[in-house]
């Protein structure tokens, strides 16, 4: 780690989006918590077991945590990108792969910042109308959809970097 180069990376016009994005799910989170708090009983459901049901409810002050954990992880992983010389890399970093590496691996941090914004707010926008009985937890799929966003991309960087070399 010590001899890889540091590169300022340039985001492209793709990157810039992913960001912005991202940046507006997470006020869009924020948001949905707020402007429903009040409405919302004061139990609320806090868990859902393997299968997306409802196991344990709790004070709706845990709501809150949804964006907040959603707001420290977004910002500790944008903070991280800053520093892809200090990444893992399935591959030796060298001065001539530096720059492609530094960036595939940049983009899929930025696009797994973005996924844990949208898991979380999948999980708010579910539980908000579970509150009132109105759904059935956050479904059969949520669990397999999310091992899919978070895997998929991970094990293409993997390829994606290894075939680089």
């Amino acid at each position: 780690m010590n001899g890889r180069p540091r590169i300022k990376l340039k985001l492209t016009v793709g990157d810039s989006i992913l960001e912005l994005l991202g940046w507006f799910s997470l006020f869009l989170l924020w948001y949905m918590i707020t402007i429903n708090y009040n409405k919302l009983p004061e139990i609320v459901p806090v868990h859902y077991n393997v299968e997306g049901k409802v196991d344990k409810f709790g004070p709706k002050s845990i709501l809150l945590m949804l964006p907040l954990i959603a707001t420290v992880l977004y910002v500790a992983m944008t903070i991280i990108n800053r520093f892809p010389h200090l990444f893992n890399y399935p591959v030796k970093i060298t001065e001539e792969n530096a720059s492609q590496q530094y960036t595939v691996a940049s983009r899929l941090i930025r696009y797994l910042k973005f996924i844990v914004v949208v898991i979380f707010g999948i999980i708010a926008f579910k539980s908000i109308p579970n509150t009132s009985a109105t759904s059935e937890g956050l479904g059969s799929w949520f669990l397999p959809f999310v091992l899919l966003l978070v895997f998929v991309p991970v094990i293409y960087y993997i390829i994606k970097s290894i075939k680089a070399v």
